[in-house]
């Protein structure tokens, strides 16, 4: 007799039933696309990036410094390694191998005179590789010496932020420690660039401006508003004008511009992989002129440098023109 009477909402409800059984109600959604592949997992950045060599670039550099523009180089190493996540630290026995993940690190460095003395200055950068537990850079250093004394800052990743550690010859600066909110740092663009272009950020975003230009413009750092561009005709432009010859591929030119700052930094990078930096460019007032500093690739070369350090070595340098 029940079923009689509510035969009808019976067949209803079974058929209901059925269809999320199916997946076919209007509410539900089909399985989920996988996700594209990283470009990280690719066999071919794995051959390039985990065969036991660096890549080593050295650029002619102009630097503004002091109102004037002085003629130096700059050196870019690109190595991957493993890379401790609780001290922040390379990863040198097996004991720590299960604390560590692969970073790629950039080797940065700048050497100029200006009248009678020289600066030098060296930044590393280390970003973890397809990590989604570390999606974030985890650690910038850099050292800068010139004759009238050193500094050192270091940038780690710490609390859902970045915690800044500085110390200086010069008095505004001899202790610093702070905290700034998190935000993708310039000095990782580098890196970035190198892993996967495609997802350089554009548009309306917020840097923490990079260590080097910080200290030479003795700027303490934090996360700027900036506008950021992706440019394919200007780095075609800029190699033609800059560096005919030592770049061939195609190359895109990425663009950041503090306007708040009155500073825009513009990296050149080929499309291709493995997206070598071509050079870039720097430009903010320095001693009431505004000035641009301009780095342009002259060699590159992959070696595992540190297997090369006898005095017969040296010759390779040559090679890097150097």
């Amino acid at each position: 007799m029940f079923i009689q009477r509510n035969f009808l909402y019976i067949v209803m409800a079974l058929a209901a039933g059925f269809a999320v059984l199916m997946g076919a109600t209007a509410y539900q959604k089909g399985p989920a696309a996988p996700p594209a592949p990283s470009p990280a997992s690719t066999p071919e950045f794995r051959a390039y990036w985990f065969g036991g060599k660096a890549e080593l670039n050295t650029y002619r550099l102009d630097q503004a410094q002091y109102g004037a523009s002085r003629m130096g180089e700059a050196v870019l190493v690109f190595v991957t390694e493993d890379f401790r996540t609780d001290r922040q630290v390379k990863s040198e026995s097996d004991a720590s191998k299960e604390l560590a993940i692969p970073v790629l690190k950039t080797n940065y460095i700048r050497r100029f005179v200006t009248g009678v003395y020289d600066y030098s200055l060296f930044t590393s950068v280390f970003t973890p590789i397809d990590s989604p537990k570390f999606p974030n850079t985890l650690k910038v250093s850099t050292s800068g010496q010139e004759w009238c004394g050193h500094s050192y800052v270091q940038v780690s990743y710490k609390d859902n932020g970045y915690a800044v550690s500085g110390r200086s010859y010069f008095e505004q600066e001899v202790a610093e420690d702070y905290t700034v909110d998190k935000a993708m740092l310039e000095d990782e663009l580098w890196n970035r660039i190198r892993l996967n272009p495609g997802k350089l950020p554009t548009g309306d975003i917020h840097l923490i401006p990079g260590t080097q230009t910080a200290r030479l413009r003795h700027k303490r750092l934090e996360s700027l508003p900036a506008t950021a561009t992706l440019d394919s005709a200007r780095g075609v432009a800029w190699v033609r004008t800059y560096a005919p010859g030592v770049v061939t591929g195609l190359c895109k030119a990425y663009t950041v511009d503090y306007t708040e700052d009155g500073r825009q930094l513009t990296i050149i990078f080929e499309t291709a992989f493995p997206h070598r930096i071509a050079g870039w460019e720097d430009t903010y007032k320095t001693k009431d002129k505004v000035l641009t500093s301009r780095a342009i690739l002259q060699k590159s070369r992959q070696s595992d440098y540190w297997n090369h350090n006898t005095p017969a070595d040296s010759t390779l340098r040559r090679e890097l023109g150097l």
